[in-house]
């Protein structure tokens, strides 16, 4: 039987009271270690050392804010999805890490390679994006759009 890798080791080691304390953190990354340890059930000390546990761990890697899109002038948004030449994966990641105006990255498998969230102020904007710097990088091969109609937040 071949030995877990750290990502099996890690998950298999969470129990519920990291698992309670992750959603609480996930639903709200400003929530004190104090408010934590009360929504969790615990004392502020033994929520404190499993937050610096899962943090040393790798498991909570950032907190961060979330932004509403729209209230932040950025009233378009699409996926786009890139057919990439296999050798320039690299290079093209730290260009696309580059440009502003992408949101998310994720290397996917199927009928494309990878997949960005774009937001921009407006679809003039969000052509340029695609059009100038996306399609005439290096190693692009296709692109496809989808337009984001609504962002409906799941937590």
């Amino acid at each position: 039987m071949a030995e877990p890798d750290e990502e099996e080791q890690s998950a298999a080691s969470l129990d519920d009271v990291d698992r309670n304390i992750i959603a609480e953190l996930t639903r709200d990354g400003r929530m004190s270690v104090t408010q934590v340890a009360e929504n969790v059930h615990i004392s502020r000390a033994h929520a404190y050392t499993r937050i610096a546990r899962l943090t040393g761990q790798g498991v909570l890697t950032k907190f961060t804010a979330l932004v509403d899109p729209i209230k932040a002038g950025l009233k378009s948004s699409a996926y786009v999805t890139l057919k990439v030449q296999q050798h320039s994966w690299r290079e093209l990641r730290e260009q696309l890490r580059a440009i502003p105006e992408i949101h998310h990255i994720a290397l996917v498998g199927g009928d494309f390679d990878v997949i960005l969230l774009v937001r921009t102020v407006d679809n003039v904007h969000l052509k340029r994006v695609i059009f100038d710097q996306l399609q005439s990088m290096a190693g692009v091969l296709d692109t496809q759009t989808f337009l984001v109609f609504e962002d409906v937040d799941t937590r």
